[in-house]
């Protein structure tokens, strides 16, 4: 219960309690750079000394104390030594100044789950048994990895055993170790028009070709899939059935069935990447055709960035060529980055991470949608970054991009995701996940628009 007497001496800013939830600190910070935007907070003014407002709220001080730094993270706040906080003159940040806002790189928010990531490594280097893992030994990850990898990938509908389990240092690693084992120069890998810009670099340093198959809404079209096949010998295909890069598609489960169908009669391999954020994942074409796909987990990239952890279920039969091409390649991966996303992962951290950053991307999708409402999209998933469709015009991606760059807004253009040459459409690929604050969001998404308005 609050100590203080609020109604004979008010706070500057009231917020109420029952809009907090866990963790509250988060939804403090929110509350501020809700209360800022809607101008109920006005630059300059000073918010509650930490105590009070912890008193007020009847919440730790610790918790407010967090909220503030997190703000101050996001440019919405500054603190006077001797004075107290105040709120920006210009929350988030300016438009048109010598910072650059990327949005280019999908970051996946690294700054949120910093503390359990940091409680996780602490506990992992405190014990006794952690200079065994200072060793080039099991290639394929420890037992304790490869078993969190299973546990984990079985929350994505994987059926996978920890036998097939192999750990590598990211998804981007193990798409190349997969390339360089199992396909040869000449190969052909069928791939969505537009695909992850990656892989399309791998496959070039490779000399593997791809073949780009039409989409449509839901992904890869089945009939022009078998109708290529038939067409020409073509050895794997590369999907992303969940949120597609950088389309933001995700595949139904009938279309998932007919694909996996049609690669079962035709013998071909499936590298499947997945980014699900959520453990209520679809049915994976691991689950419908075990015995030729290789399954990419690409949600532990959106964790944290930092920590190079990656779990990939393989079929049994390409074992030895897959595992001697990861030893090969790179040796092994990082242990101790595994054992700390693996104690994430058994101590619940991991989906408490995933659910934070879900939460955050709605926000962000709203500001999207906000400033471009003719592209609010009808699904409940909330990518982490979104497309932009660009009309017909003389000017190419590469001057599109260096002109928004000039603007300090760093921008992915359709181009670099081409896996056909002209192809009939152009779009921005934005990420909402590089930026800390909706903000700073705003200001980039209103340049862009601006941009598009006067420049095209």
């Amino acid at each position: 219960m609050p100590v203080n007497d609020f109604k004979k001496h008010p706070l500057t800013w009231q917020p109420s309690q029952v809009e907090l939830t866990r963790p509250k600190y988060i939804s403090l910070a929110a509350l501020i750079e809700r209360d800022i935007e809607e101008g109920r907070l006005p630059s300059g003014t000073r918010l509650p000394p930490q105590r009070l407002l912890a008193d007020y709220l009847d919440i730790n001080f610790t918790t407010v104390t967090r909220a503030y730094d997190l703000c101050r993270e996001r440019s919405l706040v500054y603190g006077v030594t001797g004075r107290g906080t105040f709120v920006s003159a210009n929350p988030g940040g300016e438009r048109y100044t010598g910072k650059i806002y990327d949005l280019g790189a999908v970051q996946g928010f690294p700054s949120i789950g910093a503390k359990l990531i940091i409680d996780a490594a602490r506990d992992v280097l405190s014990r006794d048994y952690i200079t065994k893992l200072f060793s080039y030994s099991d290639r394929d990850g420890v037992s304790r990895h490869r078993s969190s990898g299973a546990y984990w990938l079985d929350k994505f509908n994987v059926p996978a055993t920890q036998e097939q389990i192999a750990v590598f240092p990211g998804v981007q690693n193990a798409l190349s170790t997969i390339l360089t084992a199992i396909f040869h120069t000449g190969d052909t890998l069928a791939v969505d028009s537009f695909t992850y810009s990656n892989l399309i670099g791998a496959a070039n340093l490779l000399h593997i070709n791809l073949i780009a198959i039409e989409n449509d809404k839901y992904g890869m079209v089945p009939k022009s899939l078998s109708s290529a096949l038939k067409k020409q010998k073509i050895k794997g295909v590369f999907l992303m059935p969940n949120c597609a890069n950088p389309t933001t598609i995700t595949m139904p489960i009938e279309r998932k069935k007919e694909i996996a169908e049609i690669a079962r009669r035709n013998n071909v391999i499936i590298i499947e990447d997945d980014a699900s954020l959520s453990a209520e994942a679809s049915t994976s074409f691991f689950s419908l055709f075990p015995e030729n796909t290789f399954y990419l987990t690409g949600n532990t990239r959106f964790i944290s960035p930092g920590l190079r952890v990656a779990f990939v279920a393989y079929p049994n039969r390409f074992k030895e060529k897959f595992l001697n091409a990861l030893h090969k390649l790179t040796i092994k991966g990082s242990a101790l980055d595994a054992e700390i996303m693996s104690e994430l992962i058994l101590n619940g951290s991991a989906e408490k991470i995933l659910l934070q950053k879900i939460n955050r991307a709605k926000t962000m999708n709203k500001t999207f949608d906000a400033i471009f409402p003719n592209l609010a999209r009808e699904s409940e998933d909330m990518p982490f970054f979104r497309t932009i469709p660009l009309p017909c015009s003389n000017a190419t991606g590469q001057e599109i991009e260096q002109t928004l760059l000039k603007k300090n807004i760093r921008i992915c253009h359709s181009y670099r995701f081409a896996a056909t040459r002209n192809p009939k459409m152009s779009f921005l690929r934005v990420s909402l996940s590089s930026v800390d604050s909706k903000t700073k969001l705003a200001n980039a998404l209103k340049t862009i628009k601006d941009f598009l308005n006067d420049y095209l």
